[in-house]
């Protein structure tokens, strides 16, 4: 096993079932907490501030891929909360992003608890360029951690 393990060889899945899983992405972002912090000025002395933690919070999570088919269960669930108007509940996601070994095995884990889509977006058409149409998933999430 080669460590650091690379990084582009990777899936994801989501549902609690983990039936769903898509190896599409070219590129998956926003794994990991991050502590805010408030300043406080410490009285009479002009030397320092302290910052004091407060909650964890939790970047959106983006997944970039080639535009899907209409079939892909991740694009279905996305239009059903998007394009939806709130009609329904949304009903968010377990998510599970796998950093896999070169037999495709997973090395890591990382799960993401009640994800759901809050941005679908598709990268500029450009005649100057040969490329892939990439479509942009945006999701919030309440936390993740490592599993594996």
């Amino acid at each position: 096993m080669l460590y650091p393990p690379p990084a582009f060889r990777f899936s994801v899945t989501f549902g609690s079932a983990g039936r769903n899983r898509d190896n599409a992405f070219r590129e998956v972002n926003g794994l990991g907490p991050e502590l805010e912090t408030e300043a406080l000025v410490e009285g009479g002395q002009n030397t320092f501030v302290h910052l004091l933690p407060k909650a964890a919070k939790h970047p959106k999570l983006v997944l970039s891929r080639g535009v899907a088919t209409m079939e892909s269960g991740l694009l279905q669930w996305c239009q059903e909360v998007l394009e939806g108007g709130l009609a329904q509940p949304i009903a968010p996601q377990l998510l599970h992003v796998f950093l896999l070994d070169q037999d495709g095995g997973p090395l890591r884990v990382w799960a993401v608890r009640n994800a759901y889509p809050v941005k679908w977006s598709v990268e500029p058409f450009q005649s100057t360029r040969n490329e892939v149409a990439i479509e942009r998933i945006e999701l919030a999430y309440a936390g993740s951690n490592r599993v594996a």
